[in-house]
């Protein structure tokens, strides 16, 4: 068995369409400012620099928020023996490792590489899950840094960023008022407000979607590499009833990190929100992992 995290076609095919689709609609929306006669120089400026902080930034930035502190192998034992061993299977480089001190039960892993690479798990989590639990939830987590997903996710979200600020300019710098042929015509801060939100809300949904394939892709490669699917759904299963007895104080300073989580904090459940969530329904996640199950024909 290559228990080697495979490439992933489907997963490389969504993130090239995902990634073609907020190209065209950045080109399309620079080329509306320009059209207007926007100075949108400072905007994207503004934004190249806030990717690049949070893009070589990303490991401290998440730790730091997450209140996460690396521990060392003299002070988490097990951890480090786990992640050894899993590392070892995927024959990648051992990320760094840390614990935040939260009764959330949940894991992420961040970096822009696998150099710069780190695993943290919460306290919860650990005093919750059976090691073979957590063993498919620390896979999952190995899985985003092989496939180097804060990196993408952090280039997709690019675009938001930039919608976003234009938003805001065009609300607070008087743009509103200035019109189209002097006194006459449309607001040119109107159209600007309007184009930014749209391109907003499309960027949003494309970035949500990839998300939450890249966490079915996850699921998957994490299930494959331990050959025990039935284990991570077991941790999926646990850890999202658990969180029903989280204060709901606790879950809502959570919610904002949802993207890094394996698990999301508040959950919306089979509605529209669906397409706003980052992580995929728990049924759809539990399916996948039981046709792992089936396939590989046990669990």
């Amino acid at each position: 068995m290559n228990a080697r995290f495979a490439s992933d076609r489907g997963l490389t095919g969504r993130m090239v369409v995902t990634m073609f689709l907020l190209g065209l609609l950045y080109v399309v929306f620079v080329g509306v400012l320009i059209a207007l006669g926007v100075q949108a120089l400072a905007v994207l400026v503004l934004a190249g620099g806030l990717l690049l902080v949070q893009y070589f930034l990303s490991d401290r930035i998440a730790l730091f928020a997450m209140h996460g502190r690396e521990v060392s192998p003299q002070e988490a034992p097990e951890l480090h023996g786990l992640i050894d061993r899993l590392c070892a299977l995927a024959d990648m480089p051992k990320p760094r490792v840390a614990i935040a001190d939260s009764d959330v039960p949940n894991a992420f892993a961040t970096g822009r590489n696998q150099k710069r690479a780190v695993v943290c798990v919460t306290t919860g989590i650990l005093r919750r899950l059976e090691p073979q639990e957590l063993e498919g939830v620390i896979a999952h987590e190995l899985s985003h840094v092989a496939h180097r997903d804060v990196a993408v996710m952090t280039i997709a979200s690019f675009l938001g960023i930039v919608a976003g600020l234009m938003t805001r300019f065009a609300l607070y710098s008087g743009l509103a008022g200035r019109r189209n042929g002097g006194q006459g015509g449309v607001p040119v801060g109107a159209i600007i407000l309007l184009v930014s939100v749209l391109v907003y809300a499309v960027s949003f949904l494309l970035t949500r979607a990839l998300s939450r394939y890249r966490e079915l892709a996850a699921d998957r490669a994490g299930a494959l590499l331990t050959q025990r699917p039935s284990a991570l759904a077991s941790a999926l299963t646990k850890v999202t009833g658990d969180m029903a007895r989280i204060p709901t104080r606790d879950l809502r300073e959570a919610e904002p990190f949802n993207a890094f989580y394996f698990a999301p904090a508040l959950a919306k459940g089979q509605s529209l929100a669906t397409l706003f969530a980052t992580h995929p329904p728990l049924e759809r996640r539990l399916q996948q992992l039981a046709d792992i199950s089936a396939q590989l024909g046990r669990g």
